[in-house]
C-alpha cells in the first residue's frame, strides 16, 4: 500500500456546539439559531430539559448528573468498607471485594472521561477516589 502524504484527520467538533446549545436551552437562554428556525417536530426525550421527577413513593428523585453517579458509587464503596451502615439492617458489614470493585469502577470513569469533565466534576472524582483508596488501605 502506498502512503498518502497528505492524510487528513477529521475531528467531529459539531457535538460540542450542540451540547453548548442544549445547556443554554436548559438555562433559559435561546440560541440565535433556535429562535430563527422553529420546528414542528417535538423535542426528543434526550434533549428535553431534565426536571426532578417524583417517584411512585412520592419523594423527589435527584437530577441525574455525573456528580450524582460518582457519589452513588462512592456510597456503595463506603458501605462495603463498613463505614456506612446497611439501610435495611442498620448493621455495618465489610465486603472488601465489593469495595475494591466500586473503587475500580470509579477509576475506570476517571480514565474514560479524562479531558471531558468540568473542573468541579474532575475535582470531585479525584477527591472521592483518594478518600476511598485511603479508606480501603486502612481497612486491610
Amino acid at each position: 500500500m502506498s502512503e498518502d502524504p497528505e492524510k487528513k484527520i477529521v475531528v467531529d467538533s459539531d457535538w460540542k456546539e450542540q451540547v453548548r446549545q442544549e445547556k443554554k436551552k436548559l438555562h433559559g437562554e435561546e440560541s440565535p439559531e433556535s429562535q430563527t428556525e422553529p420546528t414542528s417536530e417535538p423535542t426528543p426525550p434526550s434533549q428535553q430539559p431534565e426536571e426532578t421527577a417524583s417517584s411512585p413513593g412520592g419523594y423527589a428523585l435527584p437530577k441525574p448528573d455525573f456528580t450524582f453517579l460518582i457519589s452513588m458509587l462512592a456510597t456503595q464503596a463506603f458501605s462495603a468498607l463498613g463505614q456506612i451502615p446497611d439501610p435495611a439492617s442498620g448493621q455495618t458489614q465489610k465486603h472488601p471485594e465489593v469495595a475494591k470493585h466500586m473503587i475500580e469502577l470509579l477509576a475506570v470513569l476517571e480514565e474514560k472521561t479524562q479531558g471531558n469533565l468540568e473542573a468541579q466534576e474532575k475535582l470531585a472524582l479525584e477527591n472521592i477516589l483518594h478518600e476511598l483508596r485511603m479508606a480501603y488501605v486502612a481497612n486491610k
